[in-house]
């Protein structure tokens, strides 16, 4: 990772959850890091207020061939791919912006986009759908079970199409479910915590399927870890802990971790039709390299509570300063 100083770096989808939080590690790597945004806005991007005038912006849409074209002329010693739509949900009802967010994003990113001598293709757990096999192995054949995950696995086999073309250098990773300071509140744990933290009612379903949460600072750890250890792998690479939870664990253990009065209602809720009932990563190949996640989950789930402890009172209090702009 010591590497990475004086680097040209670009990330794409940097204003996002998981790009914000690598665009700030990056600076503290002495990185020279370039973001792509849709605006040129710090409004608009909230997340990346306290590094704004230490990184370079750039205002394209990856989806429009036209904008992609401008930033052709620049040159990348590494790129981060992370720009997406991201919500599973309500990928079903948009699903062409899936398609244009998702592959042809990428598509005019490797077709006409800037020069550069390594990508790392950030993919989705959400790709492997309904598994035989547990944990998950980048050897199982792909079952993809919701728009995104179709349109996540398509761009990753786009690049690597274009990785055996063009013999760039290309790392394909797979990170499982992601929590942390600055997630939407559409993701289960902050929609959880802060229903928790304003003491409303909770519905779920009976939260049998298990999922497996890795705080923020262990997935960018292992994403940086693999970029300083791996120069090439047209296999994908799971990004992991191989730590997984019950919804139904999780909820109660939110609930106990923030002291809430809200009433759960575990079960009431029923399971969606393409429920995935269990998801969980093999990470081997991660772990042989000598990775291990920092932060244990109750941690991460603690460091996370607190943070949006502040987010509620400074959005949602009585007194909350921003109502007053």
């Amino acid at each position: 990772m010591i590497l990475l100083k004086n680097k040209n770096i670009l990330v794409t989808g940097g204003a996002g959850f998981i790009g914000s939080h690598l665009t700030n590690k990056l600076l503290t790597l002495g990185a020279k890091v370039t973001v792509i945004v849709k605006y040129n806005s710090i409004i608009d991007c909230p997340r990346l207020i306290k590094v704004w005038d230490r990184i370079k912006v750039i205002e394209a849409d990856l989806r429009n061939t036209d904008s992609v074209k401008d930033i052709a002329k620049m040159k990348f010693d590494l790129i981060f791919h992370l720009a997406a739509y991201n919500h599973v949900g309500d990928s079903f009802k948009h699903i062409f912006e899936n398609v244009n967010s998702n592959l042809l994003s990428t598509i005019n990113l490797l077709n006409h986009g800037p020069k550069f001598k390594k990508l790392i293709h950030m993919g989705t757990s959400e790709i492997y759908g309904h598994q035989k096999v547990l944990p998950f192995n980048v050897k199982e054949k792909p079952n993809p079970m919701s728009p995104y995950a179709v349109t996540k696995y398509a761009s990753e086999l786009y690049s690597i199409l274009r990785s055996k073309h063009q013999k760039m250098n290309l790392l394909c990773l797979r990170p499982f479910n992601t929590f942390g300071p600055f997630q939407s509140e559409k993701a289960v744990i902050p929609e959880i915590i802060l229903k928790c933290l304003q003491n409303r009612e909770i519905k779920t379903t009976g939260g049998k399927q298990t999922r497996e949460f890795n705080y923020i600072d262990n997935i960018i750890d292992g994403i940086l870890f693999l970029n300083s250890k791996v120069s090439h792998s047209i296999e994908p690479i799971n990004v992991g802990s191989n730590k997984p939870i019950s919804i139904k664990n999780l909820v109660k253990k939110i609930h106990n971790f923030t002291g809430s009065s809200s009433k759960l209602r575990i079960g009431s809720v029923k399971y969606r039709p393409n429920e995935i009932w269990k998801m969980q990563a093999n990470n081997k190949f991660l772990t042989s390299k000598g990775w291990k996640p920092e932060v244990d989950f109750d941690s991460g789930l603690k460091k996370t509570i607190s943070w949006y402890r502040n987010f509620n009172q400074l959005y949602f209090g009585t007194k909350a300063r921003l109502k007053n702009l």
